[in-house]
Order: structure tokens, then C-alpha cells, then sequence
């Protein structure tokens, strides 16, 4: 098999397993905050939050946000590794 095939099999395979249960599965999908709030609404109604947030984004922001964050972090640890690598390249060839 030719690598141009098994390239396009794998880019294939990658994008049904990230779209197919996307399309099957039917249900919501909500954050870990938002089950955590209703899980101490039915443990304890009474609880009252200590604070309340200055700032609430709409849900497209903070998932903008997130994803970036998650960027920054994945591309510092990318960074770090890298340099380290070449580090450790360059003190063998010397």
C-alpha cells in the first residue's frame, strides 16, 4: 500500500471517529460547573455561593477561551520539550 493511500485512510479514519458521535449520539453536552452546581442544589438547598463572578462571557467565549488556553499550554510544554531535545542533541555532538 502506497503511503498517499494509507495517509488518506488514517486522515479519514480520524475525521469518523471525531464526527460520528457528533452525528449518533443524542444528548447534551454540558460542563463539569454545570453538573457540579446541580449536584450541591439537590445535596444541599440551602448552600449559598460565596461570591458571584465579576465578568460571565456567553458559552461561545468561554470555550474560545479555554481552547486557548489549552493552546498556549500544549505549545509552552511543546516549546520546553524541544528545547530540551536540542539541548541534549548539541551537548552529544560536541
Amino acid at each position: 500500500m502506497k503511503t498517499g493511500t494509507k495517509n488518506a485512510l488514517i486522515i479519514s479514519a480520524v475525521i469518523l471517529l471525531a464526527a460520528l458521535p457528533l452525528l449518533l449520539v443524542n444528548g447534551e453536552f454540558g460542563g463539569a460547573d454545570g453538573a457540579a452546581e446541580e449536584m450541591i442544589a439537590t445535596l444541599s438547598p440551602t448552600y449559598k455561593p460565596w461570591f458571584t463572578p465579576l465578568l460571565e462571557p456567553p458559552a461561545e467565549t468561554e470555550s474560545m477561551l479555554f481552547a486557548l488556553q489549552a493552546a498556549l499550554g500544549a505549545g509552552f510544554i511543546g516549546y520546553v520539550i524541544g528545547l530540551f531535545k536540542g539541548r541534549a542533541t548539541k551537548t552529544k555532538t560536541q
